[in-house]
């Protein structure tokens, strides 16, 4: 049984490798705008539902996984920079703040029926930071096309007072415990022979 990634994303990718499993990508080219009154939690469980059915269309007897990640503060959904400018704009409005991360896994194969989705909340806390800090990390670290401007996974760790959650690489986009339980479920365990 084949196994794919429904993203693009190489944060994702190289999560995903971190299992050591046999598995290729494709773009799902799902629209990821929010619905009228949607919240994070439903928008993630919905987008990484979409990204995995849209390839599972396309490939009906493979394992096919979709993640999708919202970022919060305080209940308002925050995207991904783009910039400098907006990404230290981000940073200082969550000096000495927290934002919450909802971090969705789906798991379909149409041709066994099978769809599960599951979602990890993750809670960064970040220290009080000073705008001339602030301004060093984002010239080293050029997190733009990350949501919440950080890369916990490299120098954006030094950001940060304190985490809250289950599973760290959920904040990075993919939450490989939830998976590596869901691959089993689906009769696809992670440390199986092969």
């Amino acid at each position: 049984m084949s196994i794919i990634l429904a993203s693009s994303s190489p944060y994702r990718r190289r999560l995903l490798e971190r299992l050591q499993l046999p598995f290729r990508c494709e773009s799902p080219g799902t629209d990821e705008a929010s619905q009228p009154g949607e919240i994070a939690i439903d928008k993630a469980r919905r987008l990484a539902l979409e990204k995995a059915a849209a390839v599972a269309s396309r490939y009906p007897s493979a394992l096919v996984i979709g993640s999708d990640q919202v970022a919060t503060d305080e209940g308002r959904i925050i995207g991904k920079p783009g910039s400098f400018d907006a990404a230290r704009e981000q940073l200082r409005a969550s000096s000495g703040r927290s934002l919450c991360f909802y971090t969705a896994v789906a798991l379909v194969c149409r041709e066994r029926d099978i769809e599960q989705v599951r979602i990890e909340p993750f809670r960064v806390y970040f220290r009080q930071l000073e705008n001339s800090a602030i301004e060093r990390y984002l010239q080293r670290d050029e997190p733009y096309d990350c949501a919440g401007s950080f890369k916990w996974e490299s120098l954006g760790i030094a950001l940060f007072d304190r985490m809250e959650g289950n599973d760290p690489t959920s904040l990075e986009g993919l939450p490989l415990i939830a998976l590596t339980s869901m691959l089993e479920q689906a009769g696809f365990p992670v440390l199986g022979p092969r």
